[in-house]
Parts: C-alpha cells; structure tokens; sequence
C-alpha cells in the first residue's frame, strides 16, 4: 500500500517497499511503502497547509465529521476487523471489540470538543478585560505501536482533530494497513486533504525528521520507554510539545480478604488478553501468604483453559506479533528458573502443525519469584505473569513501587478502606480496585515515572492538543 498523504494515495520517493507479514502463518499479506526524508517534508507541509484552513473551521462542524468518521468506522467494522487480525494475529472478536471502542472514543470526543471553554477572570478593572483562550497546538505527529494499532492511533487523532490540529501518522511496520484503512476512511468522511496523513516506513529512517522538522509542534507517541526517552530528548532540544505513553510494568495486590475467585478471574482474563501485548497488562502479582497456595491453584487452572488459535478459531488467544517481541517472554522464563522460580503452567512454545508458522508462546505462570527476576521487574510484552507472596501490606505496597515503571496497579480487598488506602499509596497514573476493566473515555490515562508523561482521554487529552493565548482587553 501506498502512503495516505493530502487525500490521495502516493508513492514513496524512495520508490521501495516491505512487506507485512501475517504472524500466523508467515505469509506475505500486502507490502507498505518505504518513505524516506522527502516524503516526511511533503506530508508536513500538506497537513501545516491544511492546518491554516481547519483551525478556522467552527467546533461544530468539525464534530460532525467525525461523529460520520465514527459512523463510518462501525459500518467498515468487518474490514477493519479483518485487517487487523490478518496483521496482528489477535483472534477476530477482540479485534470488532478495538473498532467499537475506537469509535466510542472518536464519538465521545467530538462531544467534549464541544465543551471547551475559555476563561475571563473577575479582575473588575474598569475599562479591561482578560481573556484566556485555547488554541490549536499546530501539526502533530502521532507515533503508535502494533497491539492496539487503531484505539491507540484514535485517542491522539480525536483529540487533535477537534482541537483543530492537523495529523501526520506514523504507525508501526507490523500493522500499517489498519491505519491506511482508517484514513481512507477518515476521507470518505468528508475531511479537508491534508488534516489526516498516514507515512508508513522505518523507524529508524524517518523517526528524527518527524520530530526534528520544524513544522511538527507535537509528537504524540506511544510505545516502549528507551524509545521514548530519545523522542523526549529529541523534541526538548527542538521545543516541541509531547505526550509519551510508555512502557509499564503493572503490579496486583491481593490482600489477604480478598475474594480470591473475583481476583483470579480478573487478573488471568487481563493478563493474557492479546496475548500480553499491552502495556498495562499484569505483569506481577503479590498474593497474601495465606491465600497464596489457593490463588495458584485457582489461577493454574484457569490459564490452562484458554485456549491459542488463528483468529478465525474461536481461539482466546493469537501468536506473537513477531520473533523480537517473543523472545522476551522466552529470555524472562529462562531467567525466572536459572534464579530459582517454577513454572507452573506453559513456558515454552508451543509446536506442531497449527503453531509451527506463528510465534505462539501460552499463557505462563512462575510461582516462588523475587525481584532479583527480570519477570518482577521488566516489561516483559507477552503472556507470562510472576507471583510472589507477602506478610503485610506495607510490604506489598513497597514490592508493587519497587519499578520505574508506573502506568497501571490493582488491588483486591474486600475492605473498601484498605483498598483506598493501598491505591492512594500505589505509584501509578491509574488503579483498579477489584477489578480490571478497559480505561474508561472520559477519565485521563497515562503514566508516572519512566511510564510517560502526559494524560490521553477525557477533556485533557483535548486539551493536551491546544496551546493558552491570554489576550489583554482595554475598551
């Protein structure tokens, strides 16, 4: 496929291409273009062009468009479904479920672009008036990874859009045809040329000129934290606004009142939901000592029912995107056992006819760890859980802050007061008490530490998209 630049498919200057492979079955799927530093420079100048005209553009208007892009999505939903799972591998009903969402979000923002609002302080100056207004941020370039590749894409997209920001999207070389897909379809919905781009290519290649170029006012991106520490890095020496979601390395408590049932269900259903490839998965897990033999058991058994397949298979779990973000799942186990750990459950790929062309690799449990163990310390992207248990809560709350991470945390305790009390002592951007859902669309989501900086959804990922003007009055 080509790139989507100034609403028109284009060809790389480079005139190359690479090709996407599916990661069941290794098969070649469809090739997305190999940009270079000129096509960064076109697709910049395009959307700064179409910039002057859509910040102008009413609120309302641009609300409408993208309650259509919604629309639009839902009825293309099988399209996207199916390009998606043919991309990424993840089994076809959590991929309707990305589209739904996507387009949930996309709703939900054009709502809250409506609300927006400026500011005049009470100065009661005769003759003066301050006003405090909000405007457009400028070009963004939004920088997103292959798990989620559409939900991820949209919650920067939305919210530029409607803060009257133009986008120039980057997406990952695993699953560029979903977002490809997306701004054919953001087209169809009657967007001006040029506010919605898509550049597909090497990281590596035009990484820098997207963020160095001087059109670019903010990069939003999320994706893993060494990664994102040079987008910082390279955006601080040029000025540039960002909003980073990074890499996490999700803690579960479980007190020793916790109904053990309600945390297994929740912690296992969450753990190994696309196949651990997301960022605020759990990733470890602190069991009371006195409810720690049950909840192994418990959990055991209910990871040993899901089941791996294509995503045609009714399966509950997909292969690996690809080899590199196997192997640490791999290089975590190896580790976890040469330092005294036990696999309870899984650990090794699993092999034969239907898994030998995919990076399959089951849901895996390690009891007896410690945080000498990199599974109790870093991200590991994959479906492998680490638990240990712990005596007091003050020893749980220390072992959970004991990272450098800080995106996600949960918490079961069927005393509302000690849940409290142990979320307002957790170092994370949110936790969960009792239970694990999917972010909500009008609360903020992001990290502390070496997890990001910056807040997606609600009002303030609008809000992070705009720039204040406070405008001096006399009449």
């Amino acid at each position: 496929m080509e790139n989507f630049i100034n609403g028109m498919w284009t060809k790389p200057r480079s005139e190359q291409y690479a090709d996407v492979f599916n990661p069941c079955t290794g098969e070649v799927i469809e090739t997305f273009a190999c940009s270079n530093i000129k096509d960064v420079n076109e697709a910049l100048h395009v959307a700064n062009l179409a910039f002057k005209n859509w910040k102008k553009t009413p609120v309302a208007q641009r609300a409408v468009l993208q309650h259509k892009a919604a629309t639009l999505m839902r009825q293309n939903a099988e399209r996207l479904a199916n390009s998606l799972a043919s991309e990424l591998g993840r089994p076809l009903a959590g991929c309707f479920t990305e589209i739904s969402r996507s387009a949930d979000l996309l709703d939900f923002y054009a709502e809250e672009g409506l609300r927006m609002k400026g500011e005049i302080p009470l100065h009661n100056l005769e003759g003066e008036k301050a006003l405090i207004v909000r405007e457009a941020i400028g070009v963004v370039v939004a920088i997103t990874p292959f798990n989620y590749p559409i939900t991820l894409l949209v919650m920067k997209l939305g919210a530029a859009l409607m803060a009257g920001c133009t986008v120039v999207a980057k997406p990952s070389e695993d699953t560029p045809i979903s977002t490809l897909i997306l701004a054919e379809i953001f087209m169809e919905a009657g967007y001006p040329p040029g506010v919605f781009n898509v550049l597909t290519g090497w990281g590596y290649e035009i990484g820098n000129a997207l963020i160095e170029h001087p059109i670019t006012a903010k990069i939003a991106f999320t994706g893993g934290t060494s990664t994102g520490k040079r987008i910082g890095a390279t955006a601080a020496m040029h000025n540039k606004r960002i909003t980073l979601e990074l890499g996490g390395q999700s803690p579960a408590i479980v007190c020793e009142d916790a109904d053990i049932t309600t945390a297994v269900t929740a912690i296992v259903r969450h753990a190994f939901a696309n196949s651990g490839q997301f960022c605020y998965r759990v990733n470890r897990v602190y069991v009371h000592k006195t409810k720690y033999q049950a909840f192994l058991a418990q959990a055991v058994a209910l990871a040993q029912k899901l089941k791996l397949g294509n995503p045609h298979s009714n399966a509950d779990m997909g292969p690996i995107v690809n080899q590199k973000i196997y192997q640490n799942s791999e290089a975590q186990v190896l580790d976890a056992l040469e330092k005294g750990a036990t696999v309870l459950t899984g650990g090794q790929r699993l092999r034969g006819e239907e898994y030998d062309k995919g990076w399959y690799f089951p849901p895996t449990i390690i009891s007896d760890t410690n945080h000498s163990m990199k599974i109790m310390t870093e991200e590991t992207f994959g479906p492998v859980v680490g638990i240990m248990p712990f005596e007091t809560n003050e020893e749980a709350i220390a072992l959970a802050n004991d990272s450098e991470y800080g995106l996600a945390a949960y918490v079961f305790s069927e005393q509302v007061g000690t849940g409290l009390r142990i979320a307002e002592s957790l170092e994370a951007g949110s936790v969960w008490i009792n239970n694990i859902s999917r972010s909500y669309h009008d609360v903020p989501f992001g990290g502390v530490k070496q997890s990001g900086i910056g807040r997606e959804k609600g009002h303030y990922g609008i809000e992070a998209y705009t720039e204040l003007k406070t405008i001096y009055l006399n009449y």
